[in-house]
């Protein structure tokens, strides 16, 4: 198939850091011409990939310091895919609803993968007045709020599997690895670890946003006793922090649309122990990859039996549920369906045509 991938321009794709939407959205597209599909990724300058690469010629617009306004080089990127649509049997976005108003008008087919939260109040309005722009949902618990949208399937991520090299040992210190912020309760991790009596490595990006948050609540945790903030990390260097730790802590408090970080970690063998919200019952293989817990106090009892969880079965069952080509397969499937779909209508709309004019 000739297929468009279109990426957002905050981070490369794939990512020099921290960037759960465009890491995925490299995985999938290098896995699709590995499966020998003609694929063009609308992404930023600096992306890598083997496919053709359209740009509206920017960098990652997170780490670019002269850019002012992101939605400009965001509404070229879209331009772009229109002045290309003949070439491609669909296009699939992961552009949030930034394309709604173009896509309801396309005469190909188009999919769009929702990566993000959907249960704030001001979204009702867009998928409503957009009810028909068929989406894809990267957990069945994050299309609860909007189940009444044009749900196509849910695809779990999924993750190259020679992409993080299994650790038959792990180490002796607890892992937190993704944005300090709020939601992500790194507050928590700390009261965990240390109350267990286990060190605590965090491995964390900082957003603008976040950083009042960061020096009034975070900052002075960090001081305290068996914690070391590494600050944030390249996809390098996740393979030994992920790998070398005995477990790693996702204590969310907010209904996470999936968790990528989760998956990564099980691909080193590393167990997780997470707090219930959103997606995590879904990811988590109970007694296999990790455990759920929904408190402190279920938290702390529950650190000793994470660790001592099978680390080869944790692997294994990540090769089962969260391989790229699991992924890359799933959206074929609905690539295919939905391409079906549309020549189906064209080939009615032509005999209706036909039969008017005979008429």
């Amino acid at each position: 198939m000739h297929i468009a991938q279109v990426a957002p321009l905050y981070e490369s794709v794939p990512p020099k850091f921290y960037g759960g939407t465009e890491r995925v959205v490299s995985y999938l597209t290098e896995e699709l011409v590995r499966q020998g599909h003609e694929v063009t990724l609308f992404a930023s300058a600096d992306s890598v990939t083997a496919a053709e690469l359209v740009s509206p010629e920017c960098s990652a617009l997170r780490l670019n310091t002269e850019c002012r306004d992101q939605l400009a080089y965001h509404i070229l990127l879209l331009e772009l895919v229109l002045q290309r649509l003949n070439d491609f049997d669909i296009v699939h976005f992961h552009v949030d609803y930034l394309h709604f108003p173009i896509s309801k008008r396309l005469s190909i087919p188009h999919i769009t993968t929702l990566h993000g939260r959907l249960d704030l109040p001001d979204l009702v309005p867009i998928y409503t007045e957009f009810k028909d722009i068929p989406l894809i949902s990267i957990s069945d618990a994050q299309r609860q709020p909007l189940e009444w949208a044009n749900w196509q399937a849910t695809v779990y991520h999924g993750l190259p599997l020679n992409l993080y090299k299994f650790h038959p040992e792990g180490g002796h210190y607890l892992a937190f690895l993704g944005r300090i912020s709020p939601e992500k309760r790194l507050d928590r991790a700390i009261e965990i670890a240390q109350q267990a009596g286990i060190p605590l490595k965090v491995a964390a990006k900082i957003d603008r946003v976040d950083r009042p948050y960061y020096e009034t609540v975070i900052k002075p945790l960090l001081r305290g006793p068996l914690v070391e903030f590494v600050g944030e990390i390249s996809e390098n260097e996740k393979n030994d922090f992920l790998g070398n730790a005995c477990a790693l802590l996702f204590p969310i408090d907010w209904p996470e649309p999936f968790g990528l970080v989760m998956i990564e970690a099980m691909a080193c063998g590393t167990p997780v122990l997470a707090f219930r919200g959103g997606s995590v019952p879904e990811i988590i293989t109970e007694g296999v990859t990790g455990y759920v817990v929904n408190s402190m106090s279920e938290a702390l009892e529950a650190v000793g039996r994470t660790i001592s969880l099978s680390r080869s079965r944790c692997r294994r069952e990540f090769e089962r549920r969260f391989s790229v080509e699991r992924m890359a397969r799933d959206y074929v499937q609905v690539y295919r369906r939905l391409s079906r779909g549309v020549e189906t209508a064209r080939t009615m709309a032509g005999a209706a045509s036909a039969a008017l004019t005979d008429d």
